[in-house]
């Protein structure tokens, strides 16, 4: 699991992980059959092409802060990794996506009805199994996907005239990515038995460093020449897609900029020569740096939430992961 930047310190920890893990994938295998043979294939395209299962791994994680050896414990965390995969459907459909995790995407290989349609059929799934964990649970569920959608909303749309276009992105952030990611720390604590200060503290930390996640893969997509986030650098400039950097760089007044802030503000396409240039503009630009202090400040501010929790391998585990957002900058 060091692909997802966790360091096990402790060798009983890392097997109860990867056991319960495995637990998730069995579960979820499940989960998106169905009878209907369509309806399994096109559920089963993006739990096959795999994926880091980096909630289903935060859920195990926070569940070693009470006994996480409940049966509860991976069906919440079977719960999250489903919503998650439901929105990749949609998020698809909306981007007019023509790949996800170097697999055909579900629009481009079955239109964009059957893509949607298996994303509400992953939604009701999860909703079937949430009900399972108690009343609470199912709140829990029902706000975070008013979050999801609300996020998605807002993303579509932009931010209104007298909105500030980087306070908007963040908050869309919040939304989309560090929602879910507090979901499934709060349901391993949750389901785990903790007390209701350690949930709080791990839901926190969870918002915080999904968070931190995503915008650390904006810089990476400017700053990496090899295209570490799974993407070709300056697949959002070309796309016109804003992110922490753009953002920050064109709020700037100086004169020398202007060039810069020119090309952001349009999509490149495929104009190669224009991207280039745009890469090359923005990383020497003091953006860079700007977001990756920016970054850096939340992921201090989830170290710190740690330091709330009992001492124990599962909190290095985590601290790991702020360790690596830390490294992954640059």
């Amino acid at each position: 699991m060091s692909s997802l930047g966790v360091t096990f310190t402790d060798a009983e920890l890392e097997a109860r992980v990867l056991t319960g893990v495995e637990e998730v994938e069995r579960q979820l295998a499940a989960a998106v059959d169905s009878p209907e043979r369509l309806v399994a294939e096109a559920a089963a395209h993006l739990l096959n092409a795999g994926g880091k299962r980096f909630r289903p791994l935060l859920v195990m994680l926070a569940a070693e802060f009470g006994d996480s050896s409940r049966p509860d414990v991976a069906r919440s965390a079977v719960v999250v990794e489903l919503t998650h995969l439901a929105t990749l459907y949609h998020d698809d459909v909306m981007d007019e996506a023509s790949m996800r995790r170097g697999a055909l995407s579900a629009n481009n290989r079955w239109g964009n009805s059957v893509a949607i349609l298996v994303g509400d059929y992953l939604f009701a799934q999860a909703s079937d199994l949430v009900s399972d964990l108690g009343p609470e649970s199912v709140r829990i569920q029902a706000r975070t996907f008013s979050r999801l959608v609300k996020g998605q909303i807002r993303e579509t749309i932009g931010p209104d005239d007298d909105e500030d276009a980087l306070t908007h992105y963040l908050s869309v952030v919040a939304d989309k990515t560090g929602s879910l990611i507090a979901t499934a720390a709060r349901f391993g604590a949750k389901m785990a038995g903790a007390s209701p200060e350690i949930e709080e503290t791990l839901t926190e930390f969870g918002e915080r460093i999904g968070a931190a996640f995503q915008l650390s893969d904006d810089i990476i997509d400017i700053a990496s020449e090899t295209g570490d986030s799974g993407k070709t650098p300056g697949t959002d400039l070309r796309e016109g897609v804003p992110t922490l950097p753009t953002l920050i760089a064109l709020r700037s007044t100086d004169p020398q900029s202007q060039r810069l802030r020119d090309l952001l503000s349009r999509p490149l396409g495929d104009d190669d020569v224009l991207v280039e240039e745009t890469l090359s503009l923005l990383r020497v630009h003091p953006a860079m740096d700007e977001a990756r202090a920016y970054v850096q400040a939340e992921t201090d501010a989830a170290g710190v939430l740690l330091a709330k929790l009992p001492e124990s391998s599962a909190r290095t585990a985590l601290q790991a992961l702020c360790d690596t957002v830390a490294t992954r900058l640059g």
